[in-house]
């Protein structure tokens, strides 16, 4: 039985009203009346619907945002493995969708979670930084844009329209010094040949660290937040490791059982959590350019 059965999508373009509420939005996107809602943070509400159903509504940070979200929720529902919340309404400016209902994580979650994982990246793309089909090129990663420019070769698409782009924005803000993003550039000139075995293009939510991981009630795994596009396989799984995740080990176990990772794959964990670290100097300062810093000399020994 799909997961994704009975949803609303009403995706079409309506006029973007000043003003309006959390609720008043949620009402018009679904046809439905609103019983009640409640502010999670300063973008996001949960809002009743009458007969009890409960969304999300999250409103938009930047020019493009729902609908790179939208588009990416659709593209990794459509594989039909790891669960997403459905679509049930959008506009320009605001985005609803269910409200998962979370309980505790489980180590047998984990492993089925793991195992969907695989079949998701295992879904594919045309290609390294495909998006979403009818998702933007201008994409986000959290509040941070993000190119989404096709490319047959990962190695350089990695560096070009991940890595570089970051690194010149974090030494122009004056968070990395010059001689530090020399580190960073190195890591770039070899990365052809630390980059391990040639993979074609896997389906990536793209900003999978543990916040966007919400154990289901149920016992299945639903991701949200995606920055989807067509990546490497290991960059999930290292955007998994950089920032934790319950049962991380019966995850990857899963994820071995059903599509084994090429060999040295932990060797490379840090070139891909290079791109996400310096996102994160970019987005929050300079706490987190020792850890970037740290990979890539991890990389060059390595």
């Amino acid at each position: 039985m799909s997961f994704r059965r009975g949803r609303i999508d009403r995706s079409y373009a309506v006029p973007v009203i000043e003003g309006e509420t959390p609720g008043a939005a949620a009402a018009r996107l679904t046809g439905c009346t609103v019983a009640g809602e409640r502010p999670l943070s300063g973008a996001l509400t949960e809002v009743a619907l009458d007969g009890g159903q409960l969304v999300m509504v999250k409103r938009a940070q930047a020019p493009g945002a729902v609908r790179a979200e939208a588009a990416g929720l659709r593209w990794l529902g459509d594989a039909g493995t790891v669960r997403v919340p459905a679509v049930r309404g959008r506009d320009e400016r605001w985005l609803v969708t269910d409200r998962v209902r979370t309980g505790p994580p489980s180590a047998r979650a984990a492993l089925r979670f793991g195992r969907d994982l695989a079949a998701l990246h295992a879904a594919g793309a045309p290609a390294f930084g495909a998006p979403p089909p009818d998702g933007p090129t201008e994409a986000f990663i959290g509040l941070a844009p993000m190119r989404n420019v096709p490319a047959a070769d990962w190695p350089n698409w990695y560096v070009g329209q991940r890595v570089l782009p970051y690194l010149r924005s974090a030494v122009d803000m004056g968070t990395l010094e010059h001689a530090e993003a020399a580190v960073v550039e190195r890591v770039c000139a070899r990365l052809p040949e630390l980059a391990g075995p040639a993979e074609p293009p896997a389906r990536l939510h793209g900003d999978l660290w543990d916040g966007n991981v919400l154990w289901g009630a149920d016992g299945h795994v639903r991701l949200i937040d995606p920055a989807a596009h067509g990546g490497h396989r290991e960059t999930d799984l290292a955007m998994l490791r950089l920032f934790g995740c319950p049962y991380l080990s019966e995850v990857l176990e899963g994820y071995q059982q059903a599509a084994p990772l090429a060999p040295g794959w932990t060797d490379r964990v840090g070139l891909h959590q290079l791109f996400p670290l310096l996102v994160h100097v970019v987005l929050f300062g300079r706490g987190y350019a020792g850890q970037a810093l740290s990979v890539a000399r991890g990389a060059l020994a390595g």
